[in-house]
This record gives C-alpha cells, structure tokens and sequence, in this order.
C-alpha cells in the first residue's frame, strides 16, 4: 500500500486540527523584526538589559529570586539536579519513568553529572504519594513533572501534588518542577504560576512549545542556585555570544499565547468531548486537564494513516500523521495538542473529519477482508 506523500498533503493544507499554524524561517524572523523594539541593543554572552530583564520578569512570575535563561530544557534540568545532588552530598535524584531525561536525553545526567536515576512508580501512570513513601534509597532530589507529557498531559490533584512535595521537605530532598508545560496547568489548579512553582525549590519551564518560541529555556530558583547554575551553562557550553533571537522570541510567544492558555485548554476540553461519540476513539485523560491528551484509535495503523492523509488532503485540514503504536493491542495513538490552529476548527467538524477517516479505513479493512475470502 502506497501512501500519499505526507510532506505535500500538509504543505497544500490551508487548517490544521493541532499545534498552531507553520511558519517558514523567513516568516518567523520578519515577525520578530517587526515585533521588536527598534532601539533594542544585543546581548553578549548572557550579559546586558535584553537578557536580565527578561531574567528578572520570569523571576517575578515565578516568585523566584532570579531565573537564568538557558538554550534548552536539557541542558537547564541535569544542572538543576546536579547542583543540588552536590550540595546534598549524594548522587541520587528520583523521578517518573517517562521523566524526559531518562527517555530523551542519552542519559546526559548520568554521563555527564555522575548522578543515579531513580525511577518512581509506574510508566502508565500519575507518581502518587504511595510511590514515594515505598522509596528505600535516600535522594538529593525529585523532580516532578507538570503535567506528565507520557501518559497524556496528566496533572495530580493540588493536593496530592501538595502531599508529595510535603514527603520531600520532611526528608530535606530538593524539589525541582519540570515545568515544561506549566504554562498549561494554571487553568486545571486555579492558581498563578508563582504559586504553583512555590511548591519547589527550582523549576525549569520552555519558551518553543505552546508558546512558540524559536528554541529555549529558563530555570528559576534561589539566587545562589542561579549563580551555581551559570557556571555550569559556561561549562556545558550554553552561554552562547548572543541569545537575542530566542530571548525575543520567547518574549514574544509570552506576550501572545499566555492570555490565551485558556482557550486553548477549553477548546482540547470540547474536542475530546465532541471525539468521545465515536466508538473507535478513546482519550486519555478524558476530560483533558489541559491543552493536550493523548487520542488511541482502534484499527489497522497503516489503512488509518492512509485514510487520514486522503481526508486531509481532500478536505485541505491537516489532521496528524503519523500514528504511533501504543501499549493497546489493535490501535494507534497520537499526541492532540491544541494552539492557535486548532481554536479555528470547530469541535464538531473536527469529530466529522475524524469519523470521515475512521469510515473510509474500515471500508479499506473491509474490502481486504473480501479479497482474503475470494
């Protein structure tokens, strides 16, 4: 079976369920440009207003003393451990199974920071409380992640994200947030951003996912923490000559897309709801606790990649492609997050589009199911 080209279905595709619209490089930076202050003067090697400015407004978001803005969450997260794994006099930090530096990282905080990994609780589902308290090996710290991008973006309740940090600070474990969609948790709990990263001793948060910056990130924390923490961005190399572009970027994305976190969560809310009456469809969390779940479809994963891209590329609505497997036997999953495209496709059109692509590939299975019989 020949798929259409998945590259030219998307490129000829004028909406798109997920994520926000493309942008070509020469588009992102004319935007920039045109956004940016005029009178704004360069920075050199983390130094100037342009950056510390920018520092101390995300330190004041957070309710931080200070904040170091970084290339990339995994340069700002094995840091963040290491330093207090230094100060704790110990190698072990603990976290979830998924936690992204234990999948994605090429086991940077190992080679690179000496520290031990220990995992905590189950890969499929949230850390709860009980998970630590079965915890025998004493660590320096745990990081935590809001929400858990691996099991579908989902979030602990308040209080038992409460209770768990209370575990750590009874034992004198740091606490350090993966905040690389706080952003997204605020609707869910009802509280600002300092209030919730005042659960932690340190917090790492992204400027390039839903706020669509160009790349970086910033870590936050104590004062003497932060200082610690740029020498080993010198170290590793993350103090680059100038940072300008990603430093106005994720001003920018801040500037547009933090009013809207909002809708973007009450929209994936509608979505999943709108998705729920299709009976091959099953969404995880349901309802979604903030602007992402994770969708698993029931049926053969090539006929649906084929009918899904035919759909699009008929109806000129990028839908997702491609699908992934997934631990339930018989379907595929893909990751929803919605942005600012997705908030110009309705819910319901949106289910239509999905039960167009959902008939036309049991109408392939069936058609195979015939030959298989002559």
């Amino acid at each position: 079976m020949i798929l259409p080209d998945p590259d030219a279905v998307r490129r000829a595709c004028t909406r798109f369920l997920t994520h926000h619209y493309p942008v070509t490089p020469h588009a992102a930076l004319g935007d920039l440009a045109a956004w940016a202050d005029p009178g704004l003067e360069d920075d050199r090697y983390g130094g100037g207003p342009l950056i510390a400015d920018f520092e101390a407004e995300l330190a004041a978001l957070l309710g931080k003393e200070a904040a170091l803005f970084l290339p990339s969450g995994t340069m700002a997260q094995p840091i963040a451990l290491r330093i207090w794994a230094d100060r704790a006099g110990r190698r072990s930090v603990a976290f979830h199974p998924t936690c992204h530096l234990e999948l994605h990282e090429q086991g940077a905080y190992r080679v690179l920071h000496g520290l031990h990994g220990v995992l905590v609780g189950s890969p499929h589902q949230l850390l709860t409380l009980a998970d630590l308290e079965r915890l025998r090996e004493p660590v320096a710290a745990l990081l935590l992640e809001l929400p858990q991008r691996e099991i579908g973006g989902q979030l602990p309740s308040w209080e038992d994200l409460a209770a768990q940090c209370a575990w750590a600070r009874a034992r004198g474990v740091a606490l350090h947030l993966d905040g690389a969609r706080l952003w997204e948790c605020r609707p869910c709990y009802g509280r600002d951003y300092a209030a919730i990263a005042g659960l932690f001793d340190s917090v790492y948060v992204s400027f390039y996912k839903t706020l669509g910056g160009i790349a970086g990130a910033a870590l936050a924390g104590p004062a003497d923490l932060i200082a610690e923490a740029r020498v080993w961005q010198r170290r590793q190399g993350g103090n680059l000559v100038r940072l300008f572009p990603y430093v106005l970027s994720a001003r920018k994305g801040m500037a547009e897309r933090l009013s809207r976190i909002d809708a973007y969560v009450a929209h994936a809310q509608a979505v999943a709801a709108a998705l729920a009456a299709l009976p091959e469809l099953t969404i995880l969390p349901n309802p979604p606790q903030t602007n992402m779940f994770h969708l698993f479809i029931r049926g053969d994963r090539e006929r649906l990649e084929r009918a899904l891209l035919e759909v699009a590329a008929e109806a000129g609505v990028w839908l997702f492609h491609p699908l992934r497997p997934c631990q339930l036997p018989g379907h595929a999953m893909v990751e929803w997050v919605v942005g600012d495209a997705g908030l110009d496709v309705a819910p319901q059109e949106t289910a239509a589009l999905l039960g167009a692509a959902l008939r036309r590939a049991r109408a392939a299975e069936g058609g195979r199911a015939q030959d298989d019989r002559a």
